[in-house]
């Protein structure tokens, strides 16, 4: 007899709008009849595996509704990177529990987790249906227009360098801002989602898509500065050379890794104090400036797009929905349509799973160092309403009684 049990996760880094997927999936499944319980597991992956759940049928709608509104991961999350045996061990946990619906709220990594353990319940003959709901502020997630999360953090990368365009004015120099993003540009290129005027900043923008030549940045810094008197420049964090090296990667303290093996980027301001060097070294400007936004850009409250919110919301519902209405197991993706309007399908995992997705050439200018309009238009509906802007004064020049012109 089917015991209407579901169990929800969330994974990886957060974002200001995961909870919104969360409360969507709690919500919507409290509406099916055959639904008995909805649990979560506290902290990702390692709650299903150390039977850590919560009962989150008990919560009131109302105090759902206050934590969809707030950044982070109500649940707790992980950075486990599961292999087979890993996985073997989380079935074992959802069938002595009677889980017939897992649902796994994550990036590319975890739609693989749920692959392998959809897999592994086929294989065993067990009735559990596994669906992979998208996050990731990297935006990066093939199959999808966009993922939850990133709309957020590209409005606070904007708002940001909107910000630091105008201290950089006031103050002139150079200032750098390093963003995450260790495979995709997406996140640092919605920097240009801050200018206003022609000679705003960011004057550079570099993605990992394009390789990174340190030549060829001083030149593009000092033709910047020479011809406006300063320069503001918005970097990934994962930018690299010709042959693929990590730029960050000799500079970061001991070459800290996470549980994927990857070089820690977004704990150490590496980069931001090597290309600071460069530039006072090389091109003797005195006045440079760096920030690592680091952890600030994926949690930010107070800077949520309210197309976000909505969405985050709706692929929670939907996955319910796919699980209940449909047959198979798989990942919710979004697809863009109209001038701007958001559809959800349900894909096979293996078609997300582990799969990182770039940034379109088309969105990333011939001189490698910006973005086309063609991007400008892809990303601006998704910042949401409200977005801020800046203005100047006129300046009208006194005529010199002592210095004329």
């Amino acid at each position: 007899m089917p015991s209407g049990r579901i169990l929800v996760a969330q994974g990886g880094g957060p974002t200001a709008v995961i909870n919104q997927s969360l409360v969507g999936v709690v919500l919507e499944a409290r509406r099916f009849r055959e639904v008995t319980r909805v649990y979560g597991a506290r902290h990702g992956v390692r709650g299903v595996v150390d039977e850590d759940f919560v009962d989150l049928t008990q919560e009131t709608s109302h105090n759902l509704e206050l934590v969809a509104g707030t950044p982070a991961a109500a649940l707790g999350s992980t950075r486990d990177k599961p292999d087979l045996a890993y996985c073997r061990a989380m079935f074992e946990v959802l069938r002595a529990h009677e889980i017939e619906h897992f649902f796994n709220i994550g990036g590319n990594d975890s739609a693989d987790v749920t692959r392998i353990v959809a897999e592994e319940a086929l294989a065993a003959g067990y009735p559990l249906r596994c669906i992979h709901i998208p996050k990731t502020i990297d935006n990066d997630l093939v199959a999808n227009d966009h993922t939850p999360g990133f709309p957020s953090a590209a409005r606070f990368v904007a708002q940001a360098f909107a910000g630091a365009n105008l201290d950089n004015a006031a103050l002139p120099g150079v200032y750098i801002g390093v963003v995450m993003g260790r495979h995709a540009g997406f996140l640092t290129a919605a920097s240009s989602l801050g200018k206003k005027f022609p000679d705003d900043g960011p004057h550079l923008i570099y993605v990992p898509e394009r390789a990174f030549e340190v030549e060829r940045f001083l030149a593009d810094v000092r033709a910047i500065y020479d011809r406006l008197g300063r320069c503001v420049i918005a970097v990934s964090e994962g930018i690299r050379d010709a042959a693929g090296h990590l730029i960050a990667e000799p500079m970061s303290r001991d070459h800290e890794r996470d549980a994927h093996g990857n070089v820690q980027l977004s704990g150490n301001g590496a980069l931001a104090d090597l290309l600071c060097e460069l530039v006072r070294q090389r091109l003797q400007i005195k006045r440079v400036r760096a920030d690592t936004f680091g952890y600030l850009q994926r949690s930010f409250v107070g800077c949520v797009s309210d197309v976000d919110q909505r969405e985050a919301r709706e692929v929670g519902e939907k996955a319910v929905q796919f699980a209940f209405w449909g047959e198979d197991s798989g990942s919710v993706t979004i697809r863009r349509t109209g001038f701007y309007s958001a559809d959800f399908q349900l894909v096979p995992l293996p078609e997300v799973a582990g799969k990182t997705r770039l940034m379109d050439d088309a969105f990333i200018a011939a001189s490698g160092t910006d973005v086309t309009d063609a991007f400008r238009l892809y990303l601006r509906p998704l910042l949401g309403s409200g977005m801020p802007d800046a203005y100047r004064l006129r300046g009208a020049r006194v005529a010199r009684r002592l210095k004329p012109d």
